[in-house]
C-alpha cells in the first residue's frame, strides 16, 4: 500500500505536466487553462483560465521583449461578471497603474504611480463608461499634491487648483463642460495675486486685473465688442 501511495506521489507532477490545454467545452468555447503565443514565436503572450467561454481567476499577459515573455498585467476575474482587477507593469517590472475593468473600460478609482518611485503620480476616477467622472488629484514626485480637479462624465467640470511643492495655490480655474468658464486667478509662489479675471466659453471676458507686490498696476477689457455698426 505505501509503494502504491508513493507512485501516486512521485506520479503527480507528470499528470500536472501532462494537463491538456487550450480545450473547447461542447459548445465550442474555451475552458480551463489557455495558453497563447505571439504569433510565430515561442514567446507567451497570455495565459489563465476559462470557464465555458468565461475568464475565471488571474490572467497574465505579457510583452515580448527581445524574444522574452515580459510580464505586461495582471487582471483577476470572477464568474458573476466581466470586471477584473488590473495591475499593469513596465518592462522592468514596476507597477504603473491599478484598479478595475469592465471588459476594456477602466471603471471606478485609478492609481497611477510615478515612473522612478513608489509614489504615486495621480488618482483617477472613472464612470461606468469609461470615463473621467469625479475628482482628480495629481502629485508631485516626492508626494505632495499638485493639483486637485473635476471631471463629469469625461469633461472638466468645476474648480481646478494648481499648487507648488510647498503647498501654496498658484493657479484657480472653473471650468463648464470642458471650457474654461468663470473666475481664474493666478498667484506667484509665495502666493501673492498676479493676475485676476474671467472666462468665457475658453476664452478671456471682461476686464483682467494685474498686479505687482500684491498692488493692482494695470487693468485690460477682454469684453468681445460687436463688428456690426449698428448693432447696440
Amino acid at each position: 500500500m505505501k509503494n502504491i501511495v508513493l507512485l501516486f506521489v512521485l506520479f503527480l507532477p507528470f499528470m500536472a505536466s501532462a494537463q491538456e490545454v487550450n480545450q473547447l467545452d461542447a459548445e465550442g468555447k474555451r475552458h480551463g487553462i489557455w495558453k497563447k503565443n505571439y504569433e510565430n514565436t515561442d514567446v507567451l503572450r497570455y495565459q489563465g483560465e476559462f470557464f465555458h467561454g468565461k475568464e475565471i481567476g488571474v490572467f497574465k499577459f505579457y510583452k515580448n521583449v527581445n524574444g522574452k515573455a515580459v510580464l505586461a498585467a495582471n487582471k483577476q476575474f470572477n464568474k458573476e461578471n466581466n470586471i477584473a482587477q488590473v495591475s499593469f507593469y513596465s518592462s522592468t517590472g514596476k507597477l504603473i497603474s491599478e484598479g478595475q475593468m469592465n471588459g476594456k473600460l477602466f471603471i471606478g478609482t485609478w492609481i497611477y504611480y510615478q515612473n522612478k518611485t513608489k509614489n504615486i503620480l495621480s488618482k483617477d476616477t472613472y464612470n461606468d463608461q469609461g470615463e473621467l467622472h469625479g475628482e482628480r488629484f495629481v502629485y508631485y514626485d516626492d508626494g505632495v499634491l499638485a493639483q486637485t480637479e473635476t471631471y463629469v462624465n469625461g469633461k472638466l467640470h468645476g474648480p481646478s487648483v494648481w499648487y507648488t511643492q510647498k503647498s501654496v495655490v498658484v493657479k484657480e480655474y472653473v471650468y463648464n463642460q470642458g471650457e474654461l468658464h468663470g473666475p481664474a486667478t493666478f498667484y506667484d509662489k509665495n502666493g501673492t495675486i498676479i493676475l485676476q479675471g474671467q472666462y468665457k466659453n475658453d476664452k478671456k471676458h471682461g476686464v483682467w486685473k494685474y498686479y505687482e507686490n500684491g498692488k493692482l498696476v494695470k487693468e485690460k477689457d477682454f469684453t468681445r465688442k460687436s463688428k456690426n455698426p449698428y448693432k447696440n
